[in-house]
């Protein structure tokens, strides 16, 4: 027989532990067995010990007692049915068969308490209603019509009459007008109504070419994440299984309504308070496989929100030809991303004009300062400005006007600032069961969607296709296990090879926007790449990397002169064009391309050489492809029985049998 201790109160509640021939604690004190977190517990409160093949608890002399079945003891030889109650939290002692999973110990066919409750109903949370919360909710709204409640919370709402709409600048709240690339494979993914609503004319662009992961011979769309975010959250106002609360979710107080639901969908971001209070359900992430010289790398970059003239083919041609500025735009309009070298990221500050003391406003959050008169960039949140934008003398703001000359922005053009630190950790896991079944609740399974399970570098520009395809694969499983029983960990292996799938492909691809490999097999992060670029003291080894290109390029300029850069980017820009042209017509020609880069200082030829162009053999490619999990039809391999009047096959060679 199998003896488990299983939670029926407190946070402890649907988790079991088996007994085994080692001491099993329970108390205050972090190294026990296990933790009560009630201020009426001891440090070491109780212990269950093995005493002639039997399990007895001990009170370990606590302050208030240990009691079963509401009695107060010392000592006390358990049966199966036993009740344990230790400061608040209560616990159930029970056998079963040992053949049995262990998932199942607390369940067993027992009862439902709340009888009301339609089993059939699969009852769904989701922390966090940005557009992959909502993509989730409506995906799965769809796939399972009338068998479904989705309750979605998110603090950037606000109910304005029957439905809820985003928080504006006057609720505090500035919405996100960053443009980002939907790929095909993942739009086309979405159901009928959500393409409908999101892709409608004048909405989006196909800037970026065809590649291999374009599906049908659709291209790429460009399009703006608050536009995404206003169509989303319109649609779900409309659909009556889909809950929608304008309130930041806790899990801390909502400990009840977590394990009363089947499903809990952590799509909050990065920064995500819902999955680190589940931290240890989900495993300690892993930082080391994205560091450099035992340091974590992290970028941080200026997102600097501009209208470009420049068309699409110069934008995208200009943008992967070095690493130091990116444009994502809709029609020229969008922002254009500036990767910091680390004394710049330490210039990223905001100042308060009353008290004059600095404020990291812009750094921390992060906020968006839009641009008022005499170059002033101010949060309206704190009513900081932008320091470097005043000091116009400033190494940061003379760079950021760099930026906006290579892609031909008029300084009036700059309309507001805001910064990201992205970096990137490995997660062990997506999924988590986070309370198991008892006979008055379902059991809950956590899942990481989104930037809670991959936050990646969006230089790549995967971040939000990630979050989709995650979405997508999530609906497709629960979808097609549901049938109104307890879930398993069985359920989801297609959807956890998915989400594995999906962190190997974007933060590898991430990963090479990050950093780069000489010649000589050195491996230094992008940024310091950059910030060698600009110190006098590397000119000699800068001087021999332009010589040696500029010789392959038949160039005639010194060394590491701006003649030489100039050079080396435009042949680099001929290569990448000729690549392109099959796939992107209205690409410049060398007349033009030399006429712009022309114009620019040498010490940004400098830095755009010296930062090397996309790497597109590994950031390019084949999207990661999560329908391999979900085909319904897919062909089996089996073994060929052969008549008695056939030849003999070849053993080591299958036939393919239609299972249909």
């Amino acid at each position: 027989m199998l003896s488990v201790i299983v939670g029926r109160t407190g946070p402890f509640a649907g988790q079991s532990v088996v007994l085994g021939d080692a001491p099993l604690t329970f108390g205050r004190k972090s190294d026990n067995d296990v933790i009560i977190v009630s201020v009426s517990a001891s440090r070491l409160h109780a212990e269950i010990v093995t005493e002639d093949a039997a399990y007895v608890l001990h009170d370990r002399d606590s302050r208030n007692g240990t009691y079963v079945n509401d009695k107060r003891v010392t000592r006390h030889e358990l049966t199966p049915g036993d009740t344990i109650r230790i400061g608040d939290e209560t616990f159930l002692f029970e056998t079963q068969e040992a053949m049995e999973t262990v998932m199942d110990l607390s369940q067993m066919a027992l009862p439902r308490a709340d009888a009301a409750m339609d089993p059939g109903v699969l009852r769904v949370t989701v922390t966090g209603g940005g557009p992959v919360g909502l993509a989730f909710a409506l995906l799965l709204e769809e796939a399972l019509p009338g068998r479904v409640s989705v309750t979605v919370y998110d603090g950037r709402w606000v109910r304005s009459g029957t439905t809820v709409v985003w928080k504006d600048e006057t609720h505090g709240n500035v919405r996100r007008q960053q443009v980002v690339t939907v790929q095909s494979r993942q739009y086309l993914a979405l159901t009928e109504e959500m393409r409908s609503a999101l892709f409608g004319d004048g909405q989006f662009s196909e800037m970026w070419p065809l590649g291999p992961d374009s599906v049908n011979g659709q291209p790429p769309r460009n399009i703006r994440i608050a536009y995404i975010e206003d169509r989303l959250l319109e649609l779900a106002n409309g659909k009556s299984a889909i809950r929608l609360v304008p309130k930041r979710f806790d899990p801390a107080e909502s400990e009840h309504l977590i394990a009363r639901d089947h499903v809990l969908v952590i799509c909050e971001g990065g920064r995500s308070r819902t999955r680190e209070h589940f931290a240890d359900r989900f495993g300690a992430a892993d930082a080391s496989i994205y560091s450099l010289n035992g340091e974590h790398l992290q970028d941080v970059v200026l997102g600097l929100r501009v209208k470009s003239p420049l068309s699409d083919p110069m934008s995208v041609l200009l943008t992967v030809t070095q690493n130091r500025f990116l444009l994502n735009s809709l029609r020229g309009e969008g922002f254009l991303n500036m990767r910091l070298t680390r004394e710049e990221a330490r210039n990223v500050i905001g100042i308060d004009p009353v008290r004059q003391v600095f404020e990291e406003c812009i750094a921390a959050r992060p906020c968006v300062m839009s641009r008022h008169e005499d170059n002033e960039f101010v949060c309206p949140t704190h009513g900081t400005l932008f320091l470097p934008a005043l000091l116009r003398s400033s190494a940061l703001w003379k760079r950021i006007q760099e930026g906006l000359r290579l892609f031909g922005v008029a300084e009036d053009d700059l309309s507001a600032i805001t910064s990201f630190r992205l970096d990137m950790v490995q997660r062990p896991r997506f999924t988590a069961q986070l309370t198991r079944p008892t006979a008055d609740r379902p059991g809950t399974y956590g899942f990481l969607l989104g930037d809670a399970a991959n936050a990646i570098h969006f230089w790549p520009g995967r971040g939000l296709n990630s979050g989709l395809a995650s979405a997508v694969s999530l609906a497709r499983s629960l979808s097609s296990v549901w049938q109104g029983r307890p879930l398993r960990d069985a359920d989801f292996i297609r959807h956890e090879a998915a989400m594995s799938m999906l962190q190997y492909r974007h933060k590898s691809r991430a990963w090479n926007a990050m950093v780069a490999t000489d010649e000589r097999g050195v491996t230094r992060a992008i940024k310091d790449i950059i910030d060698r670029s600009m110190d006098s003291t590397a000119g000699p080894a800068a001087a021999g990397v332009a010589g040696s290109a500029a010789g392959v390029a038949g160039g005639s300029e010194a060394p590491g002169s701006a003649g030489a850069d100039l050079e080396i980017l435009l042949d680099r820009m001929r290569a990448i064009r000729d690549r392109l042209a099959a796939r992107l017509p209205g690409l410049p020609d060398d007349e033009e391309l030399r006429a712009h880069l022309s114009t620019l200082a040498p010490a940004t030829l400098r830095t755009l050489q010296e930062s090397g162009a996309w790497d597109t053999l590994i950031v390019g490619g084949e999207e990661a492809d999560i329908d391999i999990f979900y085909q319904q039809n897919a062909p089996v391999f089996v073994p060929a029985t052969p008549r008695a009047t056939d030849q003999l096959p070849d053993p080591r060679t299958p036939a393919l049998l239609d299972p249909a």
